[in-house]
């Protein structure tokens, strides 16, 4: 597929939710016992199921990589595909518990550095496939330029290290672990660009001297980078080659799901349904998919008795929408966050909320947020918000 500008189409025009996150990545290895044990060594990730030929793993609540056997993959060359996926600690703490943990085991590294954004350690897994190991400074701390103009420095282990002093390794890491941000080899940048952004939706951030761009939603530093430096014009993996099977982008609602795949099939790009949402591939046959909370995550609702169900469903939604990309009007709204989102219906005597996440701990947060709000609004009525799962 060529991808061209798009034109001025309101839902091409459009770009992804700022409460975007990325899920598992999913890879093609030649031994799936050396990769499990290669990651459950040297990462301390969980294993939460492998069968023959595939194994998911994680943090224990949820899934960052799905390993896929290919007896006959061989190492990745000069073409288009992975550069990089980054595995994202909750803390800085956490990021120097996987620095020893790779001491201890004498994993070697590529390198590590300062991104002023975030801080970053490098290393190939078993088969060649890069890792990036990530921990976000805050955002308050952020550069204006978000540190692209600068470049980055290297890392201060020592620093980093200080925050676990004295603690004994971990051998598994803790809860929290989340994908943070992939990155690519592409054969033209503009090409990258004209489906990364104007297609899909995602906000360029900044570009390397023509050789690499950075794009995100919602002022991310990035949640997807792409470069040239397996050389320009370079095309799409053979066959049997170990990397990348797809990287995952979750959305909020179906609705949001929709919209992007509208876009891409106006762009005239491939699109293939798969549980959830839909798989497209970029100009070098590189394949992400889309899906959406509401369809593969974690759901409870609550039905709340209230005279004032509308009046109820605009306070909610008008308190939020100052800092949140609310959706809203009498009868429905739909509240983003980072960890999730809720559905609210006014019916003739009920407000009807759905929350939804992909793990446990967000989806109680999502309940938390908007019952306590919720309460403190309808005090007066003395509403009542219980929650039941509906998984």
């Amino acid at each position: 597929m060529s991808v061209t500008e798009t034109d001025s189409d309101p839902r091409t025009a459009a770009t992804l939710p700022g409460t975007l996150r990325l899920g598992a990545v999913q890879l093609k290895v030649a031994d799936l016992d050396r990769s499990v044990a290669w990651y459950r060594r040297a990462l301390g990730l969980r294993v939460h199921s492998h069968d023959a030929t595939v194994a998911e793993l994680g943090d224990g609540t949820e899934t960052v990589v799905v390993l896929h056997q290919d007896a006959q993959a061989r190492p990745a060359g000069r073409h288009a595909g992975l550069y990089h996926y980054a595995l994202l600690y909750p803390s800085r703490q956490e990021l120097a518990r996987a620095a020893v943990r790779l001491a201890v085991t004498q994993t070697p590294i590529q390198g590590a550095s300062d991104h002023r954004t975030h801080e970053a350690i490098y290393l190939p897994d078993v088969d060649g496939n890069g890792i990036e190991l990530a921990a976000d400074r805050p955002r308050e701390q952020w550069p204006s330029s978000l540190g692209y103009d600068r470049g980055p420095a290297p890392l201060d282990f020592d620093s980093v290290l200080a925050t676990v002093a004295g603690e004994q390794p971990a051998t598994r890491v803790g809860e929290g672990l989340r994908m943070g941000h992939l990155h690519l080899h592409v054969g033209d940048i503009d090409e990258g660009l004209a489906f990364y952004r104007d297609v899909l939706g995602f906000e360029l951030q900044a570009t390397l001297l023509a050789s690499a761009a950075f794009v995100s939603v919602g002022g991310y530093h990035h949640h997807l980078g792409f470069n040239v430096w397996n050389g320009r014009g370079v095309g799409s993996p053979p066959a049997h080659t170990v990397g990348l099977r797809h990287w995952t982008v979750q959305l909020p609602t179906d609705a949001d799901v929709a919209h992007v795949r509208a876009r891409a099939e106006d762009a005239g790009a491939a699109v293939e349904t798969v549980d959830g949402g839909f798989l497209v591939r970029d100009p070098w046959q590189t394949a992400v998919v889309f899906v959406s909370t509401a369809a593969t995550g974690r759901n409870s609702r609550a039905v709340v008795q209230t005279a004032r169900p509308s009046p109820d469903l605009l306070q909610l939604a008008k308190h939020f929408r100052h800092k949140l990309d609310v959706s809203f009007d009498e009868r429905a709204a739909v509240i983003p966050f980072a960890f999730g989102h809720a559905a609210l219906a006014a019916g003739e005597d009920t407000l009807i909320i759905d929350a939804y996440a992909q793990t446990p701990a967000d989806l109680a947060r999502v309940e938390q947020v908007i019952g306590s709000h919720l309460d403190r609004f309808g005090r007066r009525d003395e509403l009542t918000v219980a929650w039941q799962p509906r998984d």
